[in-house]
């Protein structure tokens, strides 16, 4: 999967949107969801929203061990998340919070992070099946956030293979693209059918044939995005 500058850069913030709101990411963003295992509440936070029941705590300890203003105070739930409840805990989200408005040293973590843990494995999985275009890598990355992989579950309702295994590429991003935004909108969780925009604005993007996403801005979530260039 090979994306220039540009192509990396808008799909950067136009994750950013879909998570957080703005283009440029809201470092220091939380939500609270009902959306945790056997649906408890969980925070989700920063510029692409991790969670506290998933990848949270590693984002946290990264944190720590690099020495950042919030760092010393946020060692006793370094542990803790993920496996003490925190939602109720002030004094942590003010933390985050502070941590994510206020400190370079979370800004350049939260990158690292969801580079490593997000966008990484995101196109090794693209590169494994084929996958070469801007606009596939998108709707790819975007699984990897959201849900944490392509799902399978979702590849087993359409019969179009990917293209390491002799399919088209754009017919497969269609299906799972149409496929996924049936599942967002017949979502058993309130706060994952409101997630529909996303898919949606993929589906615009398709219906649209922008493939290499040279056409901009890209509308999303009320948003139009561009390139920082």
């Amino acid at each position: 999967m090979y994306l220039t500058a540009i192509q990396r850069n808008l799909i950067e913030r136009l994750i950013n949107t879909i998570e957080s709101g703005r283009p440029d990411g809201d470092y220091g963003a939380i939500s609270i969801y009902a959306d945790g295992p056997n649906d408890i509440r969980q925070i989700t936070y920063g510029r692409a929203q991790t969670t506290e029941y998933g990848n949270l705590r590693k984002l946290v300890h990264m944190y720590v061990a690099a020495g950042g203003a919030c760092s010393a105070a946020m060692v006793p739930y370094a542990d803790k998340v993920g496996s003490e409840p925190l939602t109720e805990s002030a004094q942590f989200k003010k933390l985050l919070r502070d941590a994510g408005r206020s400190d370079p040293v979370m800004r350049t973590i939260q990158d690292q992070f969801f580079e490593q843990v997000y966008f990484l494995p995101a196109m090794r999985w693209a590169d494994d099946n084929g996958f070469t275009k801007a606009l596939s890598a998108l709707v790819i990355y975007d699984s990897f956030i959201h849900s944490g992989q392509v799902l399978w579950f979702l590849r087993q309702r359409f019969a179009e293979n990917p293209p390491a295994l002799g399919g088209k590429e754009e017919t497969w991003v269609s299906e799972y693209v149409r496929v996924r935004h049936e599942w967002l909108s017949s979502h058993h969780r309130p706060a994952v059918r409101k997630s529909i925009y996303r898919t949606q604005a993929f589906k615009e993007q398709i219906a649209t044939g922008n493939w290499d996403l040279k056409v901009v801005p890209v509308h999303m979530n009320g948003i139009d995005v561009y390139p920082e260039l």
